[in-house]
């Protein structure tokens, strides 16, 4: 188990101090992430305030989430199906190999049969 560990992250200039069993270094690229979003919803407009842009900021972080868990979704339906086919398929390849053999077993028998006569 990960230790707890505390990490200072300064956004916009005010320093948060996050309890975190993440490693600090990518706690700190999570906080620059939310840094640089932030100033740049400010950039935008004069009036953008930083309440403002932090909540442009989390709607557009939640879209993001919200978007790769259904594409990660998505890819395990994918997948299942995949691996569906690939079980039928492997099925069916079976059964085919069965019908092969008993026809060869059937061929040698009536070959035993025509060499008798």
């Amino acid at each position: 188990m990960e230790s707890v560990r505390k990490v200072t992250l300064n956004i916009c200039g005010t320093d948060y101090v996050i309890t975190t069993d993440e490693d600090a270094g990518y706690m700190q690229e999570l906080g620059a992430t939310v840094d640089t979003r932030i100033r740049n919803f400010m950039n935008t407009s004069e009036r953008t305030s930083l309440v403002m842009a932090a909540v442009m900021t989390a709607l557009t972080q939640a879209d993001e989430a919200k978007k790769a868990v259904q594409s990660a979704d998505n890819l395990r339906k994918q997948l299942k199906s995949f691996f569906d086919d690939n079980n039928r398929s492997r099925g069916e390849a079976e059964t085919l190999r069965r019908e092969v053999e008993r026809l060869k077993r059937e061929k040698e028998e009536l070959e035993r049969k025509l060499a008798v006569r």
